[in-house]
């Protein structure tokens, strides 16, 4: 059976943009919006933008008004410009929802959400729960980038040092004992080995970097590019466990959102299939559409793929038997930002001691096999 189409609801509002998919690692899934362009607001700007009309329209402002005052304090010519075009796409008749669709800068997955918040009545909430939305998805990513920070500092430093030695101190140290003669101790031998054909191969290796960088830019949107990378990625110790649970986070809270906002099922999952960008998921949700169409329940679909742990499964399914699903997805989703936080804190807590232990360790080797013909020649001599 076809999967749904997103083009009759599309259809519905004007100005349609692309949606590209993209995969990356994990830096990039870190520091990575929720969107489906490049020109979109970033997440900061869009939570400011929904807490403050949120709060405006609650006390009774209009929208017209709500946005004359948030753009009174904007700095950033572009935001305001882009403020005062929907402002002016409302005041001549058109919906909040297809103003900001209009704009280009805002994803099909908020759009859908603000529209059906128009229709039921109910804006200001699914104003708010977009902003809540942002908001712990900025803090997340805070969190994580933040505990993550100072070991990738740490192991720069580290491989950068050990450069410096192999391509400058060691070659000194290798005229030197060339210049004396006579057999080198083997760690000795191999460290200069080392250096040499370092400074030999350096520029081929850089060259084949770059040439590896482009040829992964060139095919990161083909599908076997993606499910190829999503499935190294996984296999990763620690990291692919943790990149999956942050995935599985922003599709329950992005379920949760939708669900509350009160779209339909299928559209949901629709909406997020195309926004999630991690094949995995991906390409499961577009079996799982053809499923429910076929009259499954959502937990008899998702527990065809084992990407979907097991009590995961069950509490959706308890959702769906008390008609609660946007409550167990808000409570999944709180989990495993937990354990997702709790992880990337631990791992970071280990990975420094190890980083530097590693740092001494190679910088010992290299020293102590620099220093040990000296201590040689120093005993010959006596």
């Amino acid at each position: 059976m076809p999967s749904i189409d997103l083009n009759r609801y599309e259809k519905k509002i004007p100005g349609k943009t692309g949606t590209p998919k993209t995969s990356g690692g994990l830096m990039e899934l870190l520091n990575k919006d929720i969107s489906f362009g490049s020109k979109e607001l970033n997440d900061k700007k869009k939570e400011s933008l929904y807490l403050e009309l949120s709060s405006l329209l609650r006390a009774g402002v209009n929208l017209k008004s709500s946005f004359e005052l948030i753009t009174a304090d904007l700095k950033n010519e572009k935001d305001k410009a882009l403020y005062q075009s929907i402002q002016n796409d409302v005041l001549h008749g058109v919906t909040f929802s297809q103003a900001l669709q209009k704009s280009g800068r805002f994803s099909l997955y908020e759009i859908f959400s603000l529209q059906i918040g128009e229709e039921s009545g109910k804006l200001i909430e699914v104003l708010q729960d977009m902003a809540t939305f942002y908001k712990n998805k900025i803090k997340q990513r805070r969190k994580i980038v933040s505990a993550l920070t100072y070991p990738v500092v740490v192991m720069c430093t580290s491989f950068g040092a050990v450069f410096f030695m192999l391509k400058f101190v060691v070659p000194m140290f290798g005229d030197v004992f060339k210049r004396f003669g006579g057999q080198l101790p083997w760690i000795t031998a191999k460290i200069i080995n080392i250096s040499k054909g370092m400074q030999d191969y350096f520029p081929w290796f850089m060259l084949f970097v770059v040439l590896v960088f482009i040829l992964i830019f060139s095919v990161r949107k083909t599908e076997q590019y993606r499910k190829l990378a999503a499935l190294v990625l996984l296999r990763i110790p620690v990291v692919g466990g943790l990149v999956q649970k942050i995935y599985l986070a922003r599709f329950c809270n992005s379920m949760r959102l939708l669900i509350n906002a009160q779209l339909p099922l299928l559209r949901s999952i629709a909406l997020i299939r195309q926004m999630i960008g991690y094949y995995p998921i991906e390409s499961s949700l577009q079996k799982v559409e053809d499923d429910i169409m076929s009259g499954r329940s959502l937990h008899e679909s998702l527990q065809q793929f084992s990407i979907y742990p097991p009590k995961m499964i069950q509490l959706i399914k308890v959702g769906e038997e008390t008609n609660q699903l946007d409550y167990f997805f808000e409570k999944v989703s709180e989990q495993y930002i937990e354990e997702v936080e709790y992880k990337t804190a631990a791992l970071s807590s280990v990975m420094e001691p190890l980083i530097i232990i590693f740092l001494g360790l190679i910088v010992g080797i290299i020293l102590v096999s620099m220093y040990l013909p000296l201590f040689q020649m120093s005993n010959s001599l006596q």
